[in-house]
């Protein structure tokens, strides 16, 4: 199993190495039969290899042997991660557990993983921030923001993994940090005792005025409450600041639940009020711990003129992302509401098909993301930061 399993996994990273450059429309025709092909054989391993998915989809009377297209591969609520195990991988291999994040009367999601499965997790989360957030590495350099040895600081408004092993979002952060981050990128959060996040104002505001003294792009990173938390401590000071030209932000995570809400228009709005970034250097992630790859709503292009943009999600060609009626689980007419659901390759030691509680509007291809839905537990990274 684990032989055929790490064959798998190097195929779906090679996919996700080419899928991840520019491509004509002819390989963009290659990358659909090749996601078929590769959904299938991913579902086939884990039909075998995961006993709670296995007994699901024999309850839905699918199987291997019907060789279903990728729509039709039977997919998990993830509710269903508070209940079970779904994992292919024996109690002995898991290393990691990647947790949802809730009030400590909930049950938390469970995501295991082990070297190669958080090595696939890593070239697939890799890829979709390059591709939303370091797309105009070029401009930087030719606009001499950046210098041609220099690499972007990072600022990340998480407590460091050391700090947060069972985060999904900031492993993906550790990663890229240690990928992309010059040697003064910092992590600004930390844990308190009864472990809520929190910000460490004197180290954030530093790497903040350094960034600026220094006339330097910044590349800021956290979820929305961290950002609601950054804002609400200019506010009591009366501090606004203009980061260096080039900086951009991506934020993540909902308000589901929370003491403190902040329409996520407001919140853009009073960082490029506070913080001098402009509408098109903001962008907002769509992930969670049960998967390995996430969705954005934008490219930043801060060089660039650009207005605010909707909750529009894409996930990258590795990874499929349909709203279905909670019905009859058929996808919904293009402008009609249902669930978001998504399929993705990179959760090879899991399960690929996953049922999301989230309601969003089918949106050509995309989705517009209203929210959760009513009867759905709130959940997170924002919750740890509340």
């Amino acid at each position: 199993m684990s032989q055929d399993f790490t064959a798998l996994a190097a195929r779906i990273a090679g996919f996700i190495r080419r899928s991840s450059s520019h491509a004509s429309n002819e390989a963009q025709v290659d990358t659909e039969s090749h996601f078929a092909v590769l959904a299938r054989d991913v579902f086939t391993a884990q039909f075998h290899a995961n006993p709670a998915y296995q007994s699901l989809c024999r309850a839905r009377h699918i199987t291997p042997a019907d060789a279903p297209d990728w729509r039709n591969i039977p997919a998990v609520p993830t509710e269903a991660f508070k209940d079970f195990e779904l994992t292919c991988l024996p109690v002995g291999e898991r290393t990691t557990e990647f947790r949802s994040s809730g009030t400590t009367v909930q049950r938390p999601s469970r995501h295991f993983h082990h070297p190669e499965s958080l090595q696939l997790y890593r070239a697939s989360a890799l890829a979709g921030f390059e591709q939303h957030l370091l797309a105009d590495l070029d401009d930087l350099f030719e606009a001499q923001l950046l210098g041609p040895l220099d690499k972007p600081a990072f600022l990340a408004l998480t407590p460091p993994p050391e700090s947060a092993p069972h985060s999904s979002l900031v492993h993906m952060l550790g990663a890229v940090l240690q990928v992309h981050g010059a040697k003064d990128s910092l992590f600004a959060g930390r844990v308190t005792a009864d472990g809520t996040w929190e910000l460490d104002m004197d180290r954030l505001l530093f790497a903040l005025r350094r960034s600026m003294c220094a006339n330097r792009p910044l590349v800021l990173m956290g979820t929305a409450f961290n950002v609601v938390h950054l804002l609400d401590a200019f506010e009591a000071g009366n501090i606004r600041y203009r980061l260096a030209r080039g900086s951009r932000l991506m934020e993540t995570g909902g308000y589901k639940g929370r003491s403190r809400e902040l329409p996520r228009a407001a919140l853009h709005a009073e960082v490029t009020r506070r913080l001098g970034l402009p509408p098109a250097a903001i962008v907002t992630e769509y992930g969670m711990s049960e998967l390995s790859s996430q969705g954005y709503d934008r490219v930043a292009t801060p060089l660039a003129d650009g207005s605010p943009c909707p909750p529009i999600f894409q996930f990258p060609p590795w990874t499929r992302a349909r709203v279905v009626s909670p019905e009859t689980g058929l996808e919904v007419a293009d402008g009609d509401r249902g669930i978001v659901e998504i399929l993705d390759l990179a959760n090879l030691w899991s399960v690929a098909a996953i049922r999301t509680s989230d309601e969003a509007i089918r949106r050509n291809g995309r989705f517009e993301l209203l929210g959760r839905v009513a009867h759905a537990e709130p959940r997170g990274c924002s919750r740890m930061t509340a």
